[in-house]
């Protein structure tokens, strides 16, 4: 059994998984970041306008007769 090849293998096993993770870490915060800016937008004003830009025709009359 070799000793040394041994420790490289484990060595460089090591290095992957802790790249590994630093990457999922790093994909997960822009992911949250991308959902607070979701949720900002979907709270802000701006999206009732853009609705409307959209498709002007729904809800522009409200029929008020019984």
């Amino acid at each position: 059994m070799d000793i040394a090849a041994l420790s490289i293998g484990l060595s460089q096993s090591k290095v992957k998984q802790d790249a590994s993770i630093a990457m999922m870490k790093k994909t997960m915060n822009h992911a949250e970041q991308n959902a607070a800016s979701m949720i900002q937008m979907l709270n802000s004003s701006q999206v009732k306008a853009v609705e409307h830009a959209a498709q002007p025709h729904l809800a522009g009359h409200i029929d008020v007769r019984g």
